[in-house]
């Protein structure tokens, strides 16, 4: 009898300890989703091209930008670029890794360490983070390219040895 007696013991013992933790548990998981940072919607984006109108950019005087989301200061972003036919835009890398795809134009395109290639519409290249990179727009008429950027912008310009 007294076995019995102390094993429901030890059993209610248990139980507390266990509705107790879970209790904590609850109570840790209702502080923390109060203090987590408040989300703000964000509402979807559908252009048309020519809806898109670009700004003076940065860069050369051949090659605009329009940001399409993001923010280029603080986070990713995907931007649409035109160049200018014969518009050059010189060594430059970026912190972020940079992606480019082609939507109009043939664009010659070259990264350090890799064979210079000419991409048609639908052409893709990556280039990965402070990779030495540069374009040329070859075409005849201008040349658009969709970019994005994994993190917040920035362009170091290459000088070119003399």
């Amino acid at each position: 009898m007294i076995t019995i007696k102390k094993r429901i013991g030890s059993n209610r013992s248990r139980r507390a300890t266990y509705i107790s933790l879970a209790f904590l548990c609850l109570l840790l998981a209702v502080t923390l989703s109060a203090q987590a940072p408040k989300t703000e919607s964000k509402s979807g984006i559908v252009r048309q091209l020519s809806e898109v109108r670009f700004p003076a950019g940065e860069g050369p005087d051949c090659l605009q930008f329009f940001l399409e989301n993001g923010d280029m200061k603080t986070g990713p972003s995907t931007a649409i670029m035109k160049a200018k036919p014969k518009c050059v835009v010189p060594p430059h890398f970026h912190t972020a890794e940079e992606q480019l795809i082609i939507v109009k134009g043939n664009v010659s395109t070259g990264m350090e360490g890799m064979k210079d290639a000419v991409l048609g519409p639908g052409g893709f290249a990556m280039m990965p983070s402070k990779a030495p990179h540069w374009f040329t727009c070859t075409a005849k008429e201008e040349c658009l390219m969709f970019v994005t950027f994994d993190r917040a912008y920035d362009i170091v310009w290459i000088k070119p040895d003399k």
